[in-house]
């Protein structure tokens, strides 16, 4: 075997002992053992999926007047349906709202509720309730509504909207 060779696996050997020692040492000092993937979820506390549903036919909603305006809810529910949404019956709010509207949605429904707010460009009011069990989006119609976004329009506010916001006091499903 020549000087050569020697020399050629000596250094081999050398970086291969110095590789060793690195691991072992990065192994030992690790100090993320007791580290945890992601959040911890409270106990007892309500868990949201965020995804948007893929059709209209996946969302129900229910469609309240808010307003003085007789017929308002029937109108904008026929609008939804006509769009593939399953309707629930419309009815009359307590309260008189002022603003363009307001999405109720609960733990089951967060995601196609950011998708509903999408359907009044943004400026419907999201009022989430981590207690509401029911798979049904309460839309409240105000006075400053005047008619449902189109495909285009909610396509473009889906975009400029922020990804949906994981709700106070859930954790992700």
């Amino acid at each position: 075997m020549s000087f050569t060779r020697v020399r050629a696996f000596f250094v081999v050997g050398v970086l291969a002992l110095a590789a060793i020692i690195v691991v072992v040492v990065a192994v030992v000092r690790d100090t993320q053992a007791d580290a945890v993937a992601g959040p911890q979820c409270p106990p007892g506390a309500p868990r949201v999926s965020l995804t948007l549903p893929d059709e209209a036919s996946q969302v129900k909603l229910r469609v309240l007047n808010g307003t003085s305006t007789p017929g308002l809810a029937d109108q904008v529910t026929q609008e939804f349906k006509n769009r593939g949404f399953v309707m629930q019956k419309a009815g009359e709010n307590k309260n008189k709202l002022a603003k363009i509207a307001v999405v109720r949605y609960g733990p089951k429904t967060a995601g196609a509720a950011h998708w509903i707010r999408a359907f009044f460009l943004g400026e419907a009011e999201p009022q989430y309730s981590p207690a509401r069990t029911s798979d049904v989006i309460d839309i409240v119609v105000g006075a400053q509504y005047r008619q449902l976004a189109t495909r285009t329009e909610v396509n473009q506010s889906l975009a400029q909207l922020s990804e949906p916001e994981l709700p106070p006091g859930a954790c992700l499903a």
